[in-house]
């Protein structure tokens, strides 16, 4: 029987294991630690490049590179297999760590509320606007990491 706490111990000793996905481990966590300092300082980096009366569209412009970038990367690690080991490693780094820092969800919040008050329209578009450019963004990442793979 395996110890290893992301494989569950079968009833029945002749039959293999199933994996299945655990807890993240505390190197995991440090993983998603370090990507996301990294994600959140390119982040700080770009913002602070740009005019601040473009920081509307700076925002909008780092969550759509994200949902580009993320696409391309669980495209291409989907290729290789079963999330464990270094697959899940490289995930956690650059996805959930970089590329989770690098966008930003609450500076799209205080957008919206920010556009709230200049009448609902605009929230309505801004919303809307932001869902759709990330939704694409990421589909064109899994179409292109898909067709360089192939």
């Amino acid at each position: 029987m395996s110890t290893d706490p992301i494989v569950q111990s079968p009833l029945d000793s002749d039959q293999e294991p199933a994996p299945r996905h655990g807890r993240p481990s505390l190197r995991h966590a440090s993983l998603v630690f370090a990507g996301g300092t990294i994600g959140a300082g390119a982040r700080a980096g770009v913002t602070l490049w740009t005019p601040e009366a473009a920081a509307l569209t700076t925002v909008v412009a780092i969550n759509v590179a994200g949902a580009f970038a993320l696409g391309v990367l669980l495209e291409r690690l989907s290729m290789r297999g079963p999330d464990v080991g270094r697959p899940r490693d490289v995930r956690m780094l650059l996805g959930t760590g970089v590329l989770g820092g690098f966008t930003t969800y609450s500076a799209i919040a205080v957008d919206a509320a920010q556009l709230a008050a200049v009448g609902p329209l605009s929230l309505i578009l801004f919303a809307l606007g932001q869902t759709v450019l990330g939704v694409a963004a990421a589909w064109l990442g899994i179409r292109l990491a898909g067709r360089r793979a192939a």
